[in-house]
């Protein structure tokens, strides 16, 4: 995610810092992202070595991939088109790889902290209360919180859509399985007391947390990125989680596991959010063009948000508070630099509309 690798860099021309500190900053983020590359390019090779080139697949923002088996099974939710797809080139015994899979991935809880997915660890832990409980529904209708359904469905699965492809040099054997059709709503519904929470909190507006979250990760709580982002909001420890922990009176970064927990997550990037929208970028008047610019900024950084008008901070300002909100937006949705963000804006208003109407 790169808002919050922006961030590292406009963040002296809004505070000031001594040279040390910020030169120790940068170090740090250096080597961690080094180590954070190293860490990703090793899992990727291992995963081409097994797989081959065109079958790496790798675990996202809204894209949960675990691998296990030694790397000749993995699991992968695509929570932006809601399917689980289980796929194993396990040479023996194929059905037994799919159905272990599927069982695991049906069950398997909410603890993203829990689960490495740089790694082939068995280590998904099956919950009493699973994740995908009420998104997905067996055979007969049902949602699955046992593993005696677990089972059975699995077995007719196995029985009624494996299917098998040839990558050359392999045969993948595969099963997908739908969410149902509201799944989205589903998960968002599972941290809507947090939202409110922080929302309430910080004084940010619930629908824009919500919507932000619906963007970054699809209300997907093992969220990663390439650039180590976290979680439901997408928070990277060495910038945004520095920034917030500063202003709160906290020393170093959050770590990986406080990011992965659900309810820190969302009380970080909210944190955040009113740092852009109370700090940062309390220089814009209007409410609305506020909103605009703290959205774009929560993707690309503050600092390159008033680049847009101005590269003078001041002279910025003014030109915002002349504009109407309608001009503002089309401005950051057209002017900005990065595509991501001014696609990033549009998408995060259209999905807090959405969530207002609620």
């Amino acid at each position: 995610m790169k808002k919050f690798l922006a961030l590292a860099l406009v963040v002296p021309l809004l505070i000031s810092c001594s040279s040390k500190k910020e030169n120790a900053y940068n170090e740090a983020f250096v080597k961690d992202t080094n180590g954070f590359d190293i860490l990703m390019g090793q899992f990727a090779h291992n995963i081409e070595n097994i797989w081959g080139i065109k079958e790496v697949l790798i675990a996202g923002p809204k894209d949960y991939v675990k691998y296990t088996d030694q790397y000749l099974t993995r699991s992968h939710i695509n929570f932006d088109e809601g399917t689980i797809t289980i796929e194993t080139i396990a040479g023996t015994e194929p059905a037994a790889h799919l159905r272990q899979a599927i069982i695991n991935t049906l069950l398997m809880g909410d603890d993203p902290g829990s689960i490495d997915l740089y790694s082939d660890a068995n280590d998904v832990v099956i919950s009493k209360e699973p994740f995908l409980y009420g998104q997905v529904l067996d055979n007969t209708g049902q949602p699955i919180r046992w593993e005696g359904r677990a089972s059975k469905f699995a077995d007719y699965l196995l029985q009624t859509r494996m299917k098998s492809r040839s990558t050359g040099l392999k045969i993948v054997y595969s099963v997908t399985i739908n969410l149902v059709p509201n799944h989205l709503d589903k998960r968002a519904h599972k941290y809507l007391g947090m939202v409110r929470k922080a929302s309430k909190k910080y004084g940010v507006d619930e629908s824009m947390i919500l919507a932000i979250m619906q963007t970054e990760s699809s209300f997907n709580p093992y969220a990663v990125s390439h650039a180590d982002a976290l979680g439901l909001m997408q928070v990277v420890q060495h910038s945004a989680g520095v920034d917030v922990f500063k202003s709160q009176g906290k020393w170093g970064k959050p770590s990986r596991s406080y990011l992965f927990d659900p309810e820190s997550n969302i009380d970080t990037g909210t944190a955040y959010l009113a740092i852009l929208q109370d700090s940062y970028l309390s220089g814009i008047d209007n409410p609305t063009s506020r909103r605009y610019a703290v959205i774009t900024a929560y993707n690309g950084g503050a600092g390159s948000v008033l680049r847009v008008f101005n590269n003078d901070k001041n002279r910025a300002y003014s030109i915002i508070n002349s504009m109407t909100p309608g001009d503002v937006y089309q401005t950051l949705t057209t002017r900005h630099p990065s595509a991501e963000s001014r696609h990033y804006l549009y998408k995060v208003n259209t999905a807090q509309k959405a969530y207002r109407r609620r």
